[in-house]
């Protein structure tokens, strides 16, 4: 079986570009195990990065305040729609980061609406999931669970193959997420393609400082 992690953030364009070689890598492998989570993943790193692609003034405090809340209240928006099937959370996910990231259109609650509607899922129902505690603690154990897998920043990908005797996971950041070639040979299923890492990825020029063991 593979196990892959992906920590995005749930209005980043970058993260789109990641989810969407995840996606297109799932269904290549679709005669093999594989299960995959996107995982929101909020903090004031992902903030200071998202302001900078857009060029914000980074030293606006109240600006980065508001930015971190919109980042914070997507990612409860995604978990939220999450309870009414990982499908169409992954359908809102994939809309939101469009419509926000790439498209420029303004995070908002008919946004939200728009596009909880379009998935099919129920406005009322999200409406009642989004406001509880449960939803807030899923968030958070997200959270912890980036911590624990040393993530600090996004688009970062996990991936363990339970395929050969491998126990440890590859930790890939920023554009190694959407390396097609090293998602590719980290999902091989041979004892000699896993062996000897991360020298036996040297080969796919990837940055070494954003490929680590864990």
């Amino acid at each position: 079986m593979i196990e892959i992690y992906l920590f995005i953030n749930p209005l980043g364009t970058e993260c789109y570009q990641a989810e969407q070689k995840i996606l297109a890598l799932v269904e290549e492998k679709g005669h093999k195990k594989v299960q995959f989570r996107f995982v929101p993943f909020v903090n004031m790193h992902v903030v200071d990065r998202f302001m900078s692609r857009r060029k914000m003034p980074r030293h606006d405090l109240n600006l980065r305040n508001e930015i971190f809340q919109t980042l914070y209240a997507a990612a409860l928006d995604y978990k939220a729609l999450q309870l009414q099937g990982k499908k169409k959370g992954r359908q809102f996910l994939l809309r939101l980061q469009e419509a926000v990231g790439i498209k420029g259109q303004t995070y908002s609650t008919e946004l939200v609406e728009d596009l909880v509607k379009e998935t099919g899922a129920d406005w009322e129902e999200f409406c009642d999931d989004r406001s509880s505690n449960f939803v807030k603690e899923a968030f958070a154990t997200d959270q912890q669970v980036a911590h624990d897998m040393q993530v600090c920043s996004n688009p970062s990908c996990v991936i363990y193959n339970y395929s050969c005797e491998r126990d440890f996971g590859v930790l890939l950041e920023g554009e190694n997420c959407k390396n097609w070639a090293a998602l590719v040979e980290l999902c091989l299923t041979t004892q000699d393609a896993l062996a000897d890492y991360p020298q036996s990825l040297q080969h796919l020029h990837l940055n070494q400082q954003h490929l680590h063991l864990i």
